[in-house]
């Protein structure tokens, strides 16, 4: 999204005045408590066991402290066989000092030759390996909690949970889900002839919870018995939902946490070498740079983060995406600081994202320097609270106008939880550019959900802009229903953004429209078919039309019914009958003009995977059929290999053969992936890219060894050369980065 010059406007909103603004709105800031939900009568009751000298976190779960602790067992399955006892049995023991939990778990296993262990990468998808994975909900809410988790291989996997996971839209942090957050805490397993054990120490610093003797949190404990594609919990969780359903979580008891505080400072030093060819660098340029962050706990509650001169060179790539539409493509946010707490500003939903982080620090896929700013998040008396202000640019040496450079940006959302997973929140953001006066923008918006019994939720919100220049409409409008149960899961969506809506701190792949569509499936479970697990026959149909003229920008029928089998195997044969309306001629590549118009037709939209937790394994998918004003075949796939916890390698292909009326085209994109893992800190990883709608080839090199909360030593190296128009070498660098966190109360 591109920026302009304006004039007119209000003073901007800093960091300190929000502070004061909320403080005088009645949400204290000097400490923090919530009575929770009360306990269901029918909640499973875990008992945490004080000790003075706590266990060694090695794996080996074999002192004597830990058979003093009460046992958490009889686990029951969701899937395959919901509501039947887990296949092997699991037992879980809770101890807690002054300074942390710790949690064992004895994973038992009849055929531990057949353990799948999993990469030993820090965050790696536990969904295709055996795992164990924790929930704790501190604040007893029913909607919040913090996941970890850890696979044979003892690796460190970690993330936090808000409103039960929902939202998905293309957020900061992935939506409801922000598995890319990274806490400070210890893991450790072992294997045997009898199975696998892991053992976790979670300091209560890590942690934000209410000042409370005799707390009572929220619990779950999930199980992956991969070989038998088996899930189960020690709080039975409905067949529907997965780990992240805390209202369906049990109780943890006899807790006495301290009342703590934390303050640590993370420094870094990076030394690069960089050469910008496409920008006319004639040598190579060799700039030091330090900065670093710094985190406050302020109150049980709420967290001060600081950053300044920050840097993200040890993110990895972003993975090059085809774009054969007229829309804007999402790219996830990575980048550490901006993660942490990040679904606590969450506003909107697919395709229309109040606050998108990625606006702030990067312009046309390059980083723009971020000079420093703050975060304060968490929770006062019952109230989620998100306030956030960066500066970027550099003084003295702005990038011109309009490129996204030397902005001011500022967040402000408030949101209060109610029982039965009910919310309703504010939300303001603003970017204000500090060259030209008149440069900014605003985006306000109010929120809410209901959740009607177990299975319908129902959300909205509401929003307008303020763009200086802009004179038309400036709303956006959502409402969705969504009924969930054992058998069914029905959708329906209602959204409406006006052509003038400009959120410049949110993302949005279009504008001017308005938005129905339905959803419906229906789960059949064959239970007499060992080797077939599930069948989702579904259906849906969106629409979209122009909110000024009622002109059909986009429409699509889908047809398609899921098969899921017993290895974790997958297939799709979907149908779609697909419509574009163009009001303008559309350049889809260089030298193809599509024609205004409209064009329908149907596709096949095919795909499959093979079991994703075997050593070889192959993803795919097919379409083909009508587009735009001719025909398209895709195919595209990636076959990957796993060695064990040691190593994996996946290679990707995407080619498209578009057949027009207006003319012919290939667009090709090949990617080479590739890690080695040495130990679950220490790993050498690469992407290799090719992208012919780009024309580039990019190379992406980093070496990583992971200390604690995203800190450490990374050696990166970054390539990128053009293939056709673009000639020779385009950019090209080499990154040294060192950093260390420090705790300031120790």
């Amino acid at each position: 999204m591109t920026t302009s010059a304006r004039s007119g406007g209000r003073a901007g909103l800093p960091l300190g005045l929000a502070v004061v603004l909320l403080s005088l709105s009645g949400i204290p800031l000097h400490g923090s408590s919530l009575d929770g939900v009360p306990s269901k009568p029918d909640d499973p009751t875990a008992q945490a066991h004080a000790v003075v000298l706590p266990p060694v976190v090695d794996g080996v779960l074999d002192e004597a402290v830990w058979q003093e602790a009460p046992v958490l067992s009889n686990f029951v399955q969701r899937v395959p066989s919901d509501g039947l006892p887990a296949s092997e049995p699991t037992e879980v023991r809770i101890l807690y000092d002054d300074e942390a939990l710790y949690i064992g778990v004895w994973l038992w296993d009849s055929r531990p030759q057949e353990i799948v262990e999993g990469p030993a990468i820090r965050n790696s998808s536990l969904n295709d390996s055996d795992a164990v994975v924790l929930i704790f909900d501190t604040f007893h809410d029913r909607q919040n909690g913090y996941v970890f988790g850890t696979n044979p291989s003892g690796i460190e996997y970690d993330g936090q949970v808000t409103n039960e996971g929902r939202g998905g839209g293309p957020g900061g942090g992935g939506g409801g889900v922000n598995l890319n957050w990274d806490g400070s805490w210890d893991v450790a397993t072992s294997r045997d002839d009898r199975g696998w054990y892991a053992e976790f120490r979670i300091p209560f610093s890590t942690l934000r919870y209410p000042s409370a003797e005799d707390a009572v949190w929220g619990l779950n404990v999930m199980r992956r018995l991969r070989r038998l594609n088996e899930e189960s919990f020690w709080a039975p969780i409905s067949r529907q939902y997965s780990l992240y359903r805390v209202s369906e979580a049990g109780v943890l008891e006899g807790l006495n946490p301290p009342g703590s505080r934390q303050a640590t400072v993370s420094p870094y030093v990076l030394q690069s070498a960089r050469r910008d060819f496409a920008a006319g660098q004639e040598s190579f340029e060799y700039p030091t740079e330090v900065g670093g962050d710094a985190k406050v706990q302020l109150t049980q509650g709420l967290t001060l983060d600081l950053t300044v001169n920050t840097d993200f060179a040890q993110v990895e790539a972003d993975e090059e995406q085809v774009d054969l539409t007229r829309f804007s493509l999402f790219f996830p946010e990575k980048r550490p600081f901006f993660l942490e707490n990040s679904g606590f500003f969450q506003v909107g939903t697919g395709g229309a994202e109040l606050f998108f982080s990625r606006r702030i620090g990067i312009d046309s896929g390059l980083q723009v320097p971020i000079r420093g700013g703050g975060r304060l998040s968490g929770r006062a008396q019952g109230f989620n609270v998100g306030l956030l202000h960066i500066q970027t640019g550099v003084d003295g040496s702005l990038v011109e106008p309009g490129e996204g450079s030397g902005d001011a940006f500022s967040v402000v959302r408030v949101a209060r939880e109610l029982p039965n997973r009910s919310q309703v929140g504010t939300f303001f953001a603003e970017r204000r550019g500090r060259s030209v006066d008149g440069d900014w923008n605003r985006t306000y918006a109010v929120d809410g959900q209901i959740g009607l019994g177990d299975a319908f939720t129902l959300s909205s919100f509401v929003a307008r802009t303020e763009t200086p220049g802009l004179e038309g409409s400036d709303h956006a409008a959502h409402v969705s229903g969504v009924y969930t149960s054992r058998e069914n899961r029905v959708m329906v969506t209602y959204r409406e953004v006006a052509g003038d809506f400009n959120p410049e701190v949110g993302f949005l792949s279009r504008r001017d429209y308005r938005m129905g569509s339905g959803f419906f499936m229906h789960y059949i479970r064959p239970e007499r078919i060992s080797w077939l697990r599930e069948i989702r026959p579904h259906a849906s149909y969106n629409t979209f039309r122009s909110l000024e003229t009622g002109f059909e920008q986009s429409a699509r029928l889908h047809l398609d019914s899921h098969f899921e089998f017993s290895s974790g195997a997958h297939f799709e044969p979907a149908f779609n009958w697909v419509r574009e309306g163009l009001e303008r001629p559309f350049t889809i590549v260089e030298g193809v003009e599509v024609a205004p118009g409209t064009y329908d037709g149907w596709e096949a939209a095919w795909r499959f995977n093979t079991d994703l937790s075997a050593p070889l394994s192959l993803r795919a998918r097919l379409d083909a059929g009508h587009f735009l004003s001719g025909q398209r075949r895709a195919l595209s796939g990636e076959v990957a290999y796993r060695h064990g916890s040691v190593a994996t390698l996946g290679v990707r292909l995407d080619h498209n053969q578009v057949e027009l009326e207006e003319g012919d085209f290939d667009v090709t994109l090949a990617a080479l992936r590739a890690g080695y893992f040495f130990t679950p800190r220490l790993s050498l990883q690469s992407l290799v890219q090719y992208a012919t709608q780009q024309d580039t080839w990019s190379a992406n090199v980093r070496l990583g060894w992971h200390h604690t909360a995203g800190t450490g030593l990374f050696v990166v190296y970054n390539d990128a050369r053009g293939i056709n128009a673009l000639q020779g070498p385009l950019r090209r660098s080499l990154i040294v980065k060192y950093s260390h966190q420090f705790d300031l109360l120790r």
